[in-house]
């Protein structure tokens, strides 16, 4: 009994601890000077997230990925054959090569020129440290030991099975280079849809909005995955909030783009083995 409640109390001091910080920096940041008038780095923070989700939106279409080619090809003559590229054997391929790396340029390059020149802050401020992801290792490998199985169950679904992985190679197909180029373009992205939402809108807004700041984050984060599989999205939520939680305690990034890498990967080769790609 003794030992039960001690584990009980451990468990509510590691998920309290964090909160607690936040909060009391919170009130400390408040009743400061500096809180007098407008917050512009909340302002900008959260202004910045709506610019930025809107141009992924819109600039990262199919329409957008033609005219993209058709640019390259016109600006740099004899670089890339816009034909070529949209060909039924390239187009899968390179459109979603143009989306990850879109995806990843815009989530990091507004992002790293607000934090340097108009907060004039360390990207270490926002969560891109390592320090705090190694404290808590154990964490990572115990989250990855929970989500493995719920993948590979969920993979046997129809749902799954038609939209993972993003790039299906064609019949026959080795998976080198095609899907392992695209591979690492998608786990990049992950890097970079940490640093945005559990870097800088959840340690952009913690001043103002202190633990609450997590479920800031939460809202935009899982908004992004509409048009995802319902299951996933719903699962965005507490993936979002628990992410959100790693990050406030941990001060850094690393703990939630190492899940989403290795899940990621995981869901991609339940789908391969699922299709017979693999035996």
């Amino acid at each position: 009994m003794e030992c039960k409640e001690s584990w009980m109390k451990a468990f509510k001091l590691f998920v309290s601890e964090p909160l607690v910080e936040a909060e009391r920096e919170r009130k400390v940041y408040l009743k400061s000077e500096n809180s007098v008038g407008p917050d512009w780095q909340v302002i900008g923070v959260l202004v910045l997230v709506a610019v930025v989700l809107t141009l992924q939106e819109y600039l990262l279409r199919p329409v957008e990925y033609a005219r993209f080619l058709h640019w390259v090809e016109g600006s740099f003559s004899g670089m890339i054959d816009t034909e070529t590229w949209m060909s039924p054997y390239n187009y899968s391929f390179g459109f979603l090569l143009y989306w990850a790396c879109g995806q990843t340029l815009l989530y990091l390059v507004p992002s790293i020129i607000f934090i340097r020149f108009f907060c004039k802050k360390n990207l270490g401020d926002y969560g891109v440290k390592l320090e705090g992801f190694f404290s808590l290792w154990w964490m990572y490998f115990l989250m990855l030991a929970v989500m493995v199985p719920v993948v590979f169950v969920v993979s046997r679904s129809e749902g799954f099975q038609v939209t993972y992985p993003f790039y299906k190679p064609f019949p026959k197909e080795p998976l080198w280079p095609r899907f392992w180029i695209w591979e690492g373009a998608y786990f990049l992205q992950f890097v970079g849809l940490e640093f945005f939402f559990r870097g800088v809108l959840l340690h952009g807004v913690r001043r103002q909005f202190g633990a609450y700041a997590i479920f800031v984050m939460m809202v935009p984060y899982c908004m992004i995955h509409f048009g995802k599989p319902i299951p996933e999205t719903l699962a965005a939520i507490a993936a979002g909030i628990i992410l959100g939680f790693m990050s406030l305690k941990t001060r850094s990034i690393w703990m939630g783009a190492s899940l989403h890498v290795s899940i990621a990967f995981t869901m991609d080769m339940c789908a391969l083995w699922r299709a017979g790609k693999f035996f």
